[in-house]
């Protein structure tokens, strides 16, 4: 709704992007506390934390920026302008396990624990990142008639103004601080261990599958006007945590020497 936190000449302090480095930070601050009591070396997660930001920024820009080329083909400059708005999680958390997997086994270390250490902050993180995506207009809704409608009205936003729409933001920022809190809980039972990673991918997409079908903005089409790249993803995502959890403890993916 406030996509300019603040502008003082030329220069400008946009919503998003203060928002996003507060779930970042606060993100990693909930990372390091839970190192600390499973006796996980806390410069490790700082690491991996490091490596995590840098991917995952560039990952979920460059599937934007692949979904959305015409926005930046009279202006390539604009693609390094992310603080802006216009990221894809998707690739941002595709691009960060990769790199993450490389760590872990560069690092001669179990990915299971690790794994399950940073998924609830992970969760954390995007539901702070999407409210930087509700003030900066992006990701928005379907035009709706429903009580809880948000109209956009700010001359910088990057949704449609005086329409009102489903604020599919705030959608996705509900449904992962409630897998956030979801994964809190898990945690602290011995059931869990090994398994809280996949069961954070499986609940993201299933939420992400849904709240698609509310989306308004464009970002292409697997089937048109059907199936979205996102619930293409989300589908696969879904399906391979599936087949995580249902594999014995013994044979979970591991990495160590």
């Amino acid at each position: 709704m406030y996509p300019v936190l603040l502008k003082i000449g030329s220069f400008t302090l946009h919503t998003y992007g203060v928002l996003l480095a507060m779930g970042f930070l606060l993100a990693v601050f909930i990372a390091l506390k839970e190192a600390r009591r499973v006796n996980i070396d806390p410069n490790l997660v700082m690491d991996l934390a490091f490596y995590i930001l840098i991917s995952a920024l560039i990952g979920s820009r460059l599937f934007y920026v692949f979904t959305n080329w015409d926005e930046f083909r009279d202006e390539p400059i604009s693609i390094f302008l992310f603080w802006r708005g216009g990221l894809v999680f998707y690739g941002g958390l595709i691009c960060a396990f990769l790199v993450g997997f490389w760590y872990v086994k560069k690092k001669h270390l179990k990915f299971t624990p690790l794994a399950d250490l940073v998924a609830p902050s992970i969760a954390l993180g995007q539901a702070i990142g999407r409210l930087g995506c509700f003030s900066a207009g992006c990701c928005y809704g379907k035009p709706t008639g429903i009580p809880w409608a948000v109209t956009f009205k700010d001359p910088y936003t990057l949704a449609p103004r005086d329409i009102p729409i489903h604020p599919t933001q705030l959608y996705e920022s509900l449904a992962t601080f409630s897998i956030f809190l979801t994964l809190i809980i898990m945690r602290r039972r011995e059931r869990f261990q090994g398994k809280l990673f996949w069961y954070y991918l499986l609940f993201y997409a299933t939420a992400r599958f849904i709240i698609e079908f509310f989306r308004g903005d464009p970002r292409g089409w697997i089937i048109p006007q059907i199936l979205s790249p996102a619930q293409g993803v989300s589908i696969l995502a879904a399906g391979f945590a599936l087949f995580m959890l249902a594999r014995p403890k013994s044979s979970s993916l591991k990495i160590n020497s």
